[in-house]
């Protein structure tokens, strides 16, 4: 019967995968319902903290792009990489990585992506070294973000166990973004130049490789001010979590937990941008943002809920087959979450799916922190929407999938990115815990 469970869930994965985008969402529903009604097992835990906590930063985030504030960071983010086109590989992930660690989700790296491709055409770099460690670090950053779902629902297990937020970010961040930078210097190696490249050459003779003009976006008058409310409310969501923990213990017994604070200060973000910038809250509805924030929820909510289904019905099992593999070899929890991840596609529902299993099999916080990172794998098959974004950004054919599926130019770039930073983690978390 349990091979049979694991076929259905396997199966739902890769249904849903096949479906895209929202899809897996819905498959991994499916899932749950076969699992429980047709064989009989417990409902397992609804994400509903996960899903909240993204619901809350979306919604933030979707009032500040109609305000203008997305237009407007993507205007500076335009000036650096302008400003040192020649580094424009080692530039480009750093830009990145520093929106998504801000926003909390990787979607704001769809609107660099063709500043980066029409940079690197106008160096002469292949555009497929900075899109490619581009996109790796817009993942990556997710598992340092101090605002992202993933990270905080870990963070929330992780207190139980004696690691406070601030110590999880504090190992988080630093090795993920030396990981990047270090994955920046081997992607900057990789494909041909483009001068030599013949994919390139036969669509310049085509004339289908085109230098487009800079466009000049208009900043809206409220951007500046939605970004300075979005950012002080990180800075909010921060200083209050180091207030109210444990190690801290300015604010012992806290009205509101973490988790809810978060939410709270991210409405409140939402109400203050949408009044002072005199946007239309309904328009809000119709963002970018918005729609790419709600069908992260559903994918969310089918798949964690799937795997926890799963996972909690046969805990005991689990932990006779891996438990003791584990506490010899903790880093293979990395690789866990690494091929996970790739069927997954979502850091949060990757996180809350399998970590707190695997506290429950008895590996310690240091190692969960340091193979957080692994969640990141969402590169791998190449049909998430930022990487199918850089491919179509890309006119030279550089950033182009091989016919072998997974030879592509991501692949690389975010191995290393990974491995990396779950070797630095380590490093760091051994000095800090």
């Amino acid at each position: 019967m349990l091979w049979l469970e694991i076929i259905v869930v396997l199966g739902a994965i890769f249904f849903g995968a096949r479906l895209g985008s929202i899809g897996i969402g819905y498959a991994g529903g499916l899932g749950v319902l076969i699992l429980t009604l047709g064989m009989g097992l417990k409902l397992g835990a609804m994400p509903i903290d996960v899903i909240l906590i993204i619901m809350s930063v979306i919604a933030a985030i979707a009032a500040m792009q109609v305000a203008g504030g997305l237009d407007y960071m993507v205007s500076i983010a335009e000036r650096i990489l302008r400003r040192n086109p020649k580094q424009i590989t080692f530039l480009a992930p750093v830009v990145t990585y520093v929106m998504t660690f801000l926003a909390g989700t990787g979607h704001t790296a769809f609107a660099t992506l063709p500043v980066i491709a029409e940079v690197a055409k106008e160096q002469g770099v292949r555009p497929s070294r900075p899109l490619s460690i581009a996109v790796v670090a817009s993942q990556v950053a997710i598992t340092a973000s101090p605002i992202s779902a993933a990270v905080v629902f870990l963070s929330g297990i992780l207190e139980k166990q004696g690691m406070g937020y601030l110590e999880l970010l504090a190992i988080c961040i630093p090795s993920s973004f030396l990981a990047c930078l270090c994955a920046a210097f081997v992607a900057n190696f990789l494909g041909k130049e483009l001068k030599d490249d013949p994919v390139y050459q036969e669509r310049l003779a085509k004339g289908l490789v085109q230098k487009r003009a800079t466009a000049q976006v208009e900043i809206k008058p409220g951007a500046k001010l939605s970004v300075g409310i979005f950012l002080f409310t990180i800075l909010a969501v921060v200083s209050y979590a180091t207030m109210i923990s444990p190690k801290v213990g300015w604010i012992p017994k806290p009205i509101v937990p973490r988790n809810e604070a978060i939410i709270l200060f991210m409405f409140a973000a939402a109400t203050f941008i949408t009044y002072f910038t005199r946007i239309d809250a309904a328009s809000v509805l119709n963002s970018s943002t918005f729609k790419s924030g709600m069908s992260a929820c559903i994918c969310v909510l089918g798949v964690a809920w799937l795997g926890d289904t799963f996972v909690a019905n046969h805990i005991e099992q689990i932990k006779g087959l891996a438990g003791e593999l584990l506490n010899v070899y903790p880093w293979m929890l990395a690789i866990v979450l690494f091929l996970a991840s790739t069927l997954l596609y979502s850091q949060a529902a990757t996180t809350r799916a399998l970590i707190p299993a695997a506290l429950l099999l008895g590996v310690s916080p240091l190692t969960v922190a340091a193979s957080f990172a692994a969640v990141s794998a969402l590169f791998i098959l190449p049909t998430y929407p930022t990487l199918i974004a850089a491919v179509e950004m890309d006119d030279t054919g550089s950033t182009r999938i091989g016919k072998y599926v997974f030879n592509h130019p991501f692949v690389i770039p975010g191995v290393v990115a990974i491995a990396l930073s779950v070797v630095f983690a380590f490093i760091i978390g051994g000095m800090i815990v």
